[in-house]
């Protein structure tokens, strides 16, 4: 599972006549476009992993000779972090949101 985010440097359209958007959102063939496409990415991994542990406990109950409970255990240890990361982002974003909508106009 990996979580790195690329750093995204669009450059800025000058005030002078440019009306174009400039920037990875002005492709609308990019896979992932900003923050949600990111989001997104972060969560499909999160469940790949969670799934993958899941797996590998089946396996493990199962008694398959190929897969080791070491193994097992540290699938299972990346899918619970992953799942806590992602359950701290949801959090900072639903506090944020609510810091916005009290915010007095």
């Amino acid at each position: 599972m990996d979580l790195r985010l690329s750093p995204i440097s669009p450059s800025l359209p000058s005030r002078t006549g440019a009306t174009s958007r400039i920037g990875p959102a002005a492709t609308p063939d990019t896979k992932s476009a900003g923050f949600a496409g990111a989001l997104k990415g972060a969560l499909t991994e999160v469940s790949a992993a969670q799934n993958n542990a899941t797996q590998l406990q089946k396996e493990v109950q199962m008694e398959n000779p190929n897969v080791s409970l070491e193994e097992t255990m540290v699938a299972i240890q990346k899918a619970q972090i992953g799942f806590q990361a992602t359950l701290h982002v949801r959090n900072r974003m639903v506090q944020a949101y609510s810091d916005i909508m009290n915010m007095q106009v």
